[in-house]
């Protein structure tokens, strides 16, 4: 039977991160996405940046354990959302607000993380249904900055991705959000600096 959104939603937060991969190629993909739910990453999309992303998300899916959230990042469109879900994504990012990628998505059971930058974006974001918001890019934002933002709005589901580092991850959870979205420092660190990084994001 397939899972709610909800709890797919639910699911994607448990771990307080969800790991970004760009690659030079599908392979690469794997191999990083592979390394970080070895570390305990229960959450890993694949950018659509990366060549042949859409094979990269099928084999990924098939590699690691059922527990673990596969999904597509940098989705632009509903024609993208649609092939993403199709290779096996069960959940989407965009680095902006996109109606039709929500659409699309909700229609297949599929949550969204969808990009924003200001009040006004994610209040925007949350009103065409986006389960979570991406607060995009949080290098130009601070944890103090979130903090202050749910001062006004202390049910949105916030997500800082784009220059967050394990330095300063647990700030940006201490402040308030449910999760945060790393790349580049997290696919690099050993296994058992991951899992060191990850005991610290949940305890």
């Amino acid at each position: 039977m397939a899972e709610h959104r909800w709890a797919l939603t639910a699911r994607l937060v448990e771990r307080r991160v969800i790991g970004i991969v760009r690659a030079p190629s599908p392979a690469a993909a794997v191999e990083a996405g592979t390394r970080l739910t070895a570390a305990g990453v229960t959450a890993v999309e694949i950018s659509l940046t990366t060549p042949d992303a859409l094979p990269a998300v099928t084999a990924l899916r098939a590699s690691v354990p059922s527990d673990v959230l596969v999904g597509a990042g940098t989705v632009l469109d509903a024609s993208q959302a649609l092939s993403a879900i199709q290779a096996g994504a069960r959940f989407l990012v965009c680095p902006s607000l996109s109606r039709e990628v929500i659409r699309t998505a909700h229609r297949h059971g599929v949550p969204v993380v969808a990009g924003a930058s200001t009040p006004t974006e994610i209040v925007a974001a949350l009103e065409e249904g986006a389960d979570l918001v991406k607060l995009f890019p949080a290098s130009q934002s601070s944890p103090g900055a979130l903090r202050d933002v749910l001062q006004a709005l202390p049910h949105a589901p916030l997500v800082p991705t784009g220059g967050v580092t394990m330095r300063t991850a647990p700030g940006w959870i201490a402040a308030g959000a449910v999760a945060v979205g790393m790349g580049g420092e997290l696919t690099r660190a050993t296994p058992a600096d991951a899992r060191t990084f990850l005991s610290a994001l949940t305890s």
